[in-house]
């Protein structure tokens, strides 16, 4: 079994409970047959746990000794501030809890993804040694396979696809998706990553995985009718979104990055929902994209 599963567990049961005894911990680790066995949790165990998770993850498990040993994370912004480590331990831990609950896997419905997981871990490798990777590639807008070197700068995940960022053979920052890379390689030949570079940064006035083409960043204003406004609320679009104006009929978003095609798409997908009030420019542009469907469905 993967230990990072373990470790995740214990996090994940020790951020639930808020405060929480080592028997209790125990007992639940015991009661959690897909991963115990059946077997109590040792102290010994236990402790080297809280090692390692500190260790790996920065996450500090403290014990409160008033008021019978309690167990806590004394740290919890550590996970909240990082995307990437709270993505993670999330990912983890709904796993636990489906595999905790495997009597109901009839009742529990998924989507079937593209992960690219082997292509994952190749990535992940030559990202951590700075080499560059020989890549067999096949878009969907072509019909043929192409064959080429990519330095690889960071990954991203978007609408349950991930997606290599790199510098190809011809100087292009462009992006991948792992899903449509049928050979990828490790070669002897390293890069030296810019100091500079951030992938937070780079994506931080783009929405989606659109890059590479001149579309300069911009103030954009829409509106959300209605009930669609908290749904926006609770999973804001882009990490620049804020409220400008609300109230029990609509509110409305205010957005800075460049609206590409994902954007746009992604506003179009909202129906009569949501309504860009602006630049104009891009409400034309949504505008011509409805009459366009419009057009479409008439006999």
């Amino acid at each position: 079994m993967d230990p990072l599963r373990k470790y995740a567990w214990l996090i994940d049961t020790i951020r639930r409970a808020g405060m929480i005894t080592f028997k209790e911990i125990s007992d639940r680790w015991q009661n959690n047959k897909d991963l115990s066995d059946g077997k109590p949790l040792s102290r010994a165990t236990f402790n080297h746990w809280r090692d390692t998770v500190y260790e790996k993850f920065s996450v500090m498990i403290d014990c409160q000794r008033s008021g019978g040993y309690l167990y806590y994370i004394s740290n919890p912004e550590e996970i909240e501030k990082d995307k990437v480590k709270k993505w993670m331990l999330d990912s983890f831990a709904v796993s636990n809890t489906i595999s905790d609950n495997l009597a109901l896997r009839n009742r529990i419905i998924v989507d079937e993804i593209p992960s690219g997981r082997d292509n994952l871990v190749t990535i992940l490798e030559a990202m951590k040694e700075s080499r560059i990777l020989m890549m067999t590639y096949k878009s969907f807008n072509v019909s043929f396979s192409s064959t080429f070197t990519v330095k690889p700068y960071c990954l991203k995940l978007f609408e349950n696809r991930w997606y290599l960022l790199g510098i190809n053979n011809r100087k292009e920052i462009r992006i991948y998706g792992l899903d449509r890379m049928e050979k990828l390689v490790i070669t002897d030949e390293t890069f030296r990553m810019p100091k500079d570079f951030s992938g937070t940064d780079f994506f931080a006035t783009k929405y989606g995985v659109i890059v590479g083409y001149d579309i300069e960043p911009e103030r954009i204003v829409v509106r959300a009718f209605n009930q669609h406004q908290h749904y926006m609320k609770s999973l804001p679009l882009h990490p620049s979104q804020r409220i400008i104006n609300e109230c029990e009929e609509f509110a409305d978003f205010e957005y800075y990055l460049s609206p590409t095609y994902d954007f746009v798409m992604k506003l179009l997908y909202f129906g009569a929902r949501i309504e860009v009030l602006s630049p104009p420019h891009f409400r034309e542009t949504i505008k011509g994209c409805i009459a366009d469907m419009a057009e479409l469905y008439e006999d």
